[in-house]
């Protein structure tokens, strides 16, 4: 299996696809724009000239932005029955359980494997091939790609035999985040407002009650009010929420956190704040 496609070369798209190159695979790329592409082929990828085109690798990752495009480019548009027997497209992108579902069915009935693979790491994690993989599907197809996951990711996480689990687990942990963002910027808020030095009180919290990358990265950030380069943006941060609360309001759960953090998204959203990283959210608590 030495021929792998990537579809969607955004910015986790193209380091996945670099590594994928430096291992020795003979990648396929396609993406919207041919930006992006260009620089890949001057790597040694080769361009596809369709999406049906790349599907005739044995294996293709997806790595695109929500369902909307996830349907668009494989569910509707008729790339799947031109597929050969056989293909498994792993689909790295966070979407619903609801899509993933309805993206299971519809590559079985074409006989194409389907395995969602959506992943925790910013770009940086993504460059260092050091990517937690959430993966969920036949086993039998997991095992088939997870030689390609050794190569983009550290540890390759088996979530169970339905796609969409893969894609809850995911949803929760940028949930987490979310409410971790905005905690953290209601603390920050409240060590300014007495004369605590934010960047130390960041510093202290996250070198003793809360190490860890989220705490760390996003805390620095509040404490310093930088919020470009996006890793990811607030746009995309407000589609992660929805899905978290569309997958509870299906099982009947409350996220109470997950109500007050629509109206935080939405508010950072109307006032220009969409393309920031969504650590910016922490800007609506006064300061």
């Amino acid at each position: 299996m030495s021929n792998i496609a990537v579809i969607g070369l955004g910015a986790m798209g193209r380091p996945i696809a670099r590594n994928l190159l430096r291992a020795g695979y003979d990648v396929v790329v396609w993406n919207r724009s041919d930006r992006h592409a260009d620089e890949l082929v001057a790597a040694g990828a080769r361009r596809a000239a369709s999406v049906a085109e790349a599907m005739h690798s044995p294996v293709v990752f997806s790595v695109l932005a929500d369902d909307r495009a996830v349907a668009e480019t494989f569910i509707d548009s008729g790339v799947l029955a031109q597929a050969p027997g056989g293909t498994v497209h792993v689909n790295l992108a966070t979407v619903s359980a609801g899509l993933a579902r309805r993206a299971g069915a519809a590559h079985a009935e074409h006989g194409v494997g389907y395995v969602a693979a959506p992943v925790f790491g910013r770009v940086p994690v993504a460059e260092a091939g050091a990517l937690n993989i959430l993966a969920a599907g036949e086993q039998g197809l997991i095992d088939r790609v997870q030689p390609l996951f050794d190569v983009i990711g550290s540890r390759t996480w088996r979530l169970g035999d339905r796609p969409e689990q893969a894609n809850i687990v995911k949803i929760l942990g940028n949930y987490l985040i979310a409410c971790a963002i905005q905690s953290l910027g209601e603390a920050v808020s409240l060590a300014e407002g007495a004369g605590v030095d934010s960047g130390q009180f960041v510093e202290l919290l996250t070198s003793t009650l809360f190490p860890g990358a989220v705490y760390a990265g996003y805390g620095s950030m509040i404490a310093e009010r930088r919020y470009q380069p996006p890793g990811f943006t607030t746009v995309l941060g407000r589609k992660d929420l929805h899905l978290a609360l569309d997958a509870a309001n299906d099982h009947d759960i409350p996220l109470p956190i997950g109500e007050l953090l629509r109206t935080v998204f939405d508010q950072a959203i109307a006032d220009g704040r969409g393309a920031d990283d969504w650590a910016v959210i922490a800007e609506q608590q006064p300061r």
